[in-house]
């Protein structure tokens, strides 16, 4: 399947399972063990001294790991985020939306690791970086 249809087949998947995963993010791109997302801000993605929360900044990097993993193993929902670490490094744009771009580091049978690169669109510096891990349920057999 090429990552056209793999993109097309995710986004059918959350509109009809997690539709409101797409109400402020889209997908730009996915490609081998990677993905990028936008995150669209507005008002309440913002916080007091004029900047984009952490919690939105989270948000931004649990949607493209998760877009990343769905791209590569295919959809299996109930895949689930069990680790997520931060680092904020700059003051985000309050008026920019974000842009995410992930990369996995490690595809198992139960554990995927990837990293997301926070940036503001149009700016070359990252605000953030992320480091994840997902748990995938395992494989039902039938014998």
């Amino acid at each position: 399947m090429n990552m056209q249809s793999k993109q097309a087949e995710i986004i059918q998947f959350l509109m009809q399972h997690f539709p409101q995963s797409l109400e402020k993010c889209e997908i730009e791109s996915i490609t081998e063990r990677a993905a990028t997302v936008i995150y669209h801000i507005d008002d309440r993605d913002l916080r007091p001294g004029g900047t984009v929360s952490g919690p939105t900044m989270m948000t931004v990097a649990d949607y493209a790991l998760y877009i990343a993993i769905l791209g590569e193993i295919g959809i299996v929902g109930l895949t689930v985020t069990t680790n997520l670490n931060i680092n904020f490094l700059r003051k985000p744009a309050a008026s920019q939306d974000l842009r995410g771009v992930c990369k996995l580091m490690k595809v198992g049978k139960s554990l995927i690791v990837g990293e997301v690169w926070i940036y503001s669109v149009n700016e070359d510096e990252p605000v953030a970086h992320v480091t994840g891990t997902y748990s995938v349920p395992p494989r039902r057999t039938v014998i």
